[in-house]
């Protein structure tokens, strides 16, 4: 990985993520949570490590697509990042929706690995 800043860290992590969702490949997503990650996506459940997040991706709809967008980024640590970002997802039908993710991600035995995921919907007016 080019860069050590965290915004570098945290834009190569979901470029990782955005690839996999595109490609709807639920097990490559999952691999790039650490086994005791945090996760909320959308729904009102929570999720707890990889096997959540896998559960949670793949019952998206195939052709759904994401693009992100890295807005801040700050180092907890020398081995702990957290940012924030923007996603945009776009449904099959062309419909878009705008997430915004809290992110916190670990560095374990040289690999980073998103420890803690929060998704929302940005509140309009």
């Amino acid at each position: 990985m080019t860069g050590t800043g965290a915004t570098d860290v945290l834009t190569r992590l979901l470029h990782d993520w955005q690839q996999a969702f595109n490609a709807h490949r639920p097990a490559e997503i999952a691999a790039l949570f650490s086994r005791d990650a945090l996760f909320q996506g959308i729904s009102p459940q929570l999720g707890h490590g990889p096997q959540d997040v896998f559960d949670y991706y793949a019952r998206v709809v195939r052709g759904t697509s994401a693009q992100v967008k890295v807005v801040a980024g700050g180092r907890l640590s020398q081995e702990t990042v957290h940012g924030f970002a923007e996603v945009a997802f776009t449904a099959p039908t062309g419909d878009v929706h705008l997430i915004r993710l809290s992110i916190v991600a670990e560095r374990t035995g040289g690999i980073w690995l998103i420890h803690q995921y929060h998704a929302s919907t940005p509140h309009v007016g």
